[in-house]
């Protein structure tokens, strides 16, 4: 496949980048994470008047999860209302419609504000049926019919299967996530905030003050703390047993401008597909996601993106050159909205936003809200519904399959490695041997080099397992990934692979 593995948002914008944290410093407000999460919590907060630090580790802010969006901006939830209100009631289905809505009208009033040049637009939805058939849409009509939330039928603005009415959702909308990220940094700065990329944090002590500690042995001091890093690498252990991390595909093609109505699509499939198109040069992209599964649980990355792009050319024959491919990593909740508030554990003045469950646009910008009111110290009803401490009983099942998968996987220190011996490596690819009562993870670069590392995730010592559609060492119980070489790349864990002994 011609296309990079990367994502159409990518650019080089210089306000997206900054110095690294050079000295000790102290601050109102120190965000941990520069993603659409964290440089909004900071944007709101410098907007009242608070000192703000943004530390991010990567390059340039929004250059991590928020980067490898599809940037849905849908206040209709993946997971769907109707399982919503099972597990934790109509109330609360209610008002996670409200909430999502109002992400959206967030964005929407920042956006005309500060007059930002993002392509925001308002978009229908359409919710349709996938080869599993209508009966999960007429479900989900009647949850929202009891529920009040609005909808009508239509019928799909494209060639499919199904040829009866779709659930439509109006005022949903689309935008480019780094144009309208970088203005964010920018005003940031304006409003008297700072931002330090290359920063990378490897602890956070909370407590009046909190401390958070870099890599570098910089430490910022500060009256309250946001992680807001997509993972919680410091934030509690028992967040990490409400979220599961999954891999989700996706890819960029060329279609003819006004090919496809620009509206978001996705179906009632598991994993399901989600579509919605992007103005770009002269033309229009159609970027299409879906083929989740478990990080790290799977070894078939390139047939995922030829699957996904079969299952577009049938629906979409206007479909030209595929031009970005590319994955990102979705933390999936019980229930299916996002773990958002004070941190749990009685971590002073420490907040989480995290939880995304595919809906990373909305559940970051509802997400800096909240943190921002409860920081304010203002009321927000939104406090119980995403409160990061909450159990949820009625997901007991989702929630007993999801940590019995994590608990499976550190039965791979029982087993073989892949191979026997680093001979048996291909150039350009990775795996596991096992030595004595130790695994390693062996990569043998294109030279011919090997490169040999201790297979154990320095997070909580799951088996890092090898994706050879991305050339990364993934983990399968808490989605920590690495590079080839064992380099950090996405959290929680917060240090690359250590070397062999």
């Amino acid at each position: 496949m011609a296309a990079s593995t990367s994502s159409p948002w990518s650019d080089k914008n210089p306000v997206r980048s900054a110095t690294p944290l050079a000295a000790d410093s102290t601050c109102d407000v120190c965000v941990v994470g520069g993603g659409i999460a964290g440089l909004t919590t900071a944007y709101l907060l410098a907007g009242e008047g608070k000192s703000v630090a943004v530390l991010d580790s990567k390059e340039a802010v929004a250059g991590g999860e928020t980067e490898f969006t599809t940037a849905h901006l849908a206040w209709v939830l993946d997971d769907r209302f109707s399982r919503l209100a099972s597990i934790r009631g109509d109330e609360v289905a209610k008002a996670a419609a409200d909430s999502h809505r109002a992400a959206i009208d967030l964005i929407a009033e920042i956006v005309a504000r500060e007059g930002i040049a993002c392509d925001f637009k308002r978009v229908d939805g359409f919710l349709f049926p996938g080869k599993d058939g209508a009966a999960v849409i007429d479900e989900e009509e009647k949850a929202l019919k009891r529920l009040g939330i609005p909808y009508d039928l239509a019928l799909l603005p494209f060639p499919s299967p199904h040829a009866g009415p779709v659930l439509r959702f109006a005022r949903n909308g689309q935008f480019h996530p780094i144009k309208y990220l970088g203005e964010l940094a920018g005003l940031i700065r304006k409003r008297g905030g700072t931002i330090h990329t290359n920063t990378h944090v490897v602890k956070v002590e909370s407590g009046s003050p909190c401390r958070v500690h870099t890599k570098d042995g910089r430490t910022v001091t500060a009256g309250a703390v946001v992680v807001a890093t997509n993972s919680p690498f410091d934030a509690g252990v028992t967040l990490h047993v409400k979220m599961a991390a999954y891999t989700t595909y996706a890819f960029a093609a060329a279609i003819p401008r006004g090919a496809v109505p620009p509206s978001l699509y996705w179906d009632t499939e598991d994993p399901y597909h989600y579509v919605r198109t992007q103005p770009s040069g002269d033309g229009e992209l159609l970027i299409v996601g879906g083929e989740d599964h478990k990080t790290g649980q799977a070894d078939d990355q390139s047939d995922r993106w030829a699957h996904l792009i079969g299952w577009a050319r049938e629906r979409f024959p206007e479909l030209g050159e595929v031009r970005h491919r590319w994955s990102g990593q979705v933390f999936e909740t019980p229930d299916g909205l996002g773990l958002i508030g004070r941190a749990p554990g009685g971590r002073d003045n420490e907040y989480v936003i995290t939880g995304d469950s595919g809906m990373g646009m909305t559940h970051g910008t509802l997400g800096a809200r909240l943190v921002a009111d409860l920081i304010l110290g203002r009321a927000n009803d939104l406090a119980g519904v995403y409160s990061p401490s909450r159990w949820m009983p009625g997901a007991a099942e989702t929630f007993l399959k999801e940590n019995l998968n994590l608990a499976a996987q550190y039965a791979d220190w029982l087993t073989g490695g892949d191979v026997k011996s680093p001979e048996q490596i291909p150039p350009g690819h990775g795996a596991t041997i096992r030595r004595g009562l130790t695994k390693l993870a062996v990569y043998r670069d294109d030279k011919g080099k090997v490169h040999t590392m201790s297979a154990a995730c320095p997070h909580m010592g799951g088996v890092v397992q090898w994706n050879p559609g991305e050339q990364t060492w993934d983990c399968p119980c808490h989605g920590s990934r690495f590079g080839c070489e064992g380099n950090v790349l996405h959290g929680p864990a917060v240090e690359g692979l250590a070397a062999a002994k």
